[in-house]
């Protein structure tokens, strides 16, 4: 970039340094807050599916020790008892960025015959949603992970540029500047020497 070689212009530039530098230590906090996050809500997943795993074999046990008729036919399936009406949402700020918090997971009612299912049926149930509220949670955080990843990438951007562009750039262009000057400044010295020579000669 082309820079004006002025006293102006150097402190323009000095200027622009120190705005860089003081906003460089931001940026890298909020890179290194956001990587925690992610990592944190990455871990979460991995035990919150694990949780399930384990809610899942302990039900298909429970099922197969004290259930009589447990093999239903696929259009009575336990599992169609239990349907999704919608997972709400409140809304979480972390480092600036406005994230989805789980809140809760509502189910619509699906009525069914009472004496085609055994009496078990409704600690099924209960079972079947508290191992769906897995699959909720998951879908927040992967929600939450994508959003502050968009984020991570815009500010390591912001970093890369501040660290290998900006900073680099603005103390070369301030270096010339101020090799420029004082050139300038030693060939007026020069130019004053060999001008008062020329005077004492002529006196």
């Amino acid at each position: 970039m082309a820079v004006k070689l002025t006293k102006n212009e150097q402190k323009k530039q000095k200027d622009a340094l120190k705005q860089y530098q003081r906003y460089l230590p931001t940026l890298q906090l909020k890179k290194q807050q956001l990587q925690i996050v992610i990592r944190e809500a990455e871990n979460k997943i991995v035990k919150l599916k694990e949780e399930q795993k384990k809610a899942v074999d302990a039900l298909s046990l429970w099922i197969a020790v004290y259930g009589d008729n447990a093999a239903f036919p696929e259009d009575k399936s336990i599992s169609n008892l239990v349907v999704i009406d919608r997972i709400e949402k409140e809304k979480g700020n972390i480092a600036g960025v406005e994230v989805p918090v789980f809140k809760e997971l509502l189910f619509k009612r699906v009525e069914y015959d009472l004496e085609y299912y055994p009496l078990w049926v409704d600690k099924a149930l209960d079972a079947l949603k508290d191992i769906a509220k897995y699959d909720a949670l998951v879908a927040t955080l992967e929600e939450e992970i994508e959003l502050l990843s968009k984020e991570l990438r815009t500010t390591t951007q912001r970093v890369n540029l501040f660290e290998k562009v900006k900073i680099p750039e603005t103390k070369e262009n301030i270096r010339v500047i101020g090799i420029y000057l004082q050139d300038q400044q030693t060939s007026a010295v020069v130019r004053g020497k060999i001008a008062k020579k020329k005077l004492v000669k002529v006196s």
